[in-house]
């Protein structure tokens, strides 16, 4: 082979060479060749889904795949059963009170004759209404006690069986209480007393002590004698007064009066202490 001939070969190896692929001519020695480009298949494969197809593992698995939505039935599967709902709690705020209160007449005149033309009709404001006076928080009446719970059975038995007076009214309640100064309070009516001719409002205020108040209107067909009231005089009694758990306390009128015992709701103490 002459040098001239020798020189045309190589001339033509290089072309050759410079015009091979890029990832042919890019192979080193001992590296597996190049996967030859295929068309795309007869199932309607796309270049984009080949090119998804060969994504690493890794990338796949950093990448968010949205959940498809649950029908209602497997959402209702999903979420755990109700529970039953607790009941809602009391109405009210605040400590509550048992309140027992004996309403008598005197059958004699306990006191002077006066003239009971003169006296005007007490009043006070019903629960629920516009305060009379004052402002706050009203009472709120809670449950009416059972005979059963009653504790000043002993002394109305000993009323009745004096001669001189007579129990006309037995009742017990729980409540709490109102704002001092607002002289709200329930009627007799709502407190389970339902006697001819006696109406009112009965209220408990709280303020740096505890009270107990009432407004009474007694009509009496037959009036105490000695009192010098003709028949259908109506008696009024408007007090209020300091109450300590536990103690008699007596509201003295000369035609009727009341006996009223204040104590916890939860009392477990014996009344009079």
């Amino acid at each position: 082979m002459t040098p001239r001939s020798t020189a045309r070969r190589l001339t033509l190896l290089l072309t050759l060479a410079l015009s091979a692929p890029l990832p042919v001519f890019a192979q080193t020695a001992g590296s597996p060749a190049a996967p030859a480009r295929t068309a795309p298949s007869s199932h309607g494969a796309s270049s984009s889904q080949a090119a998804a197809a060969q994504t690493s593992p890794a990338k796949a698995a950093s990448s968010p795949v949205a959940p498809s939505p649950a029908t209602p039935s497997q959402q209702a599967a999903r979420s755990p059963a109700a529970s039953p709902q607790p009941d809602p709690a009391p109405a009210y705020s605040g400590p509550a009170y048992d309140i027992e209160i004996v309403i008598f007449r005197a059958n004699v005149a306990l006191g002077q004759p006066e003239n009971w033309a003169a006296e005007t009709t007490a009043g006070a404001t019903v629960a629920g209404g516009e305060t009379a006076s004052g402002s706050g928080p009203v009472g709120k009446l809670l449950t009416i006690l059972p005979a059963s719970s009653y504790r000043l059975t002993y002394y109305a038995s000993r009323l009745r069986s004096s001669g001189t007076y007579q129990p006309v009214a037995h009742a017990a309640w729980v409540q709490t209480a109102s704002a001092w100064g607002t002289h709200t309070g329930f009627n007799l009516q709502s407190l389970g007393i339902d006697v001819p001719g006696l109406t009112g409002v009965i209220y408990l205020e709280r303020g740096q002590f505890l009270h107990l108040g009432m407004s009474l209107n007694y009509t009496m067909q037959d009036p105490p004698p000695g009192l010098n009231a003709p028949p259908g005089t109506t008696f009024v009694m408007n007090e209020t007064r300091r109450v300590r758990f536990y103690q008699r306390n007596y509201y003295d009128h000369p035609a009727f009066g009341v006996i009223a015992l204040v104590t916890p709701a939860r009392g477990s103490r014996p009344p009079g202490r």
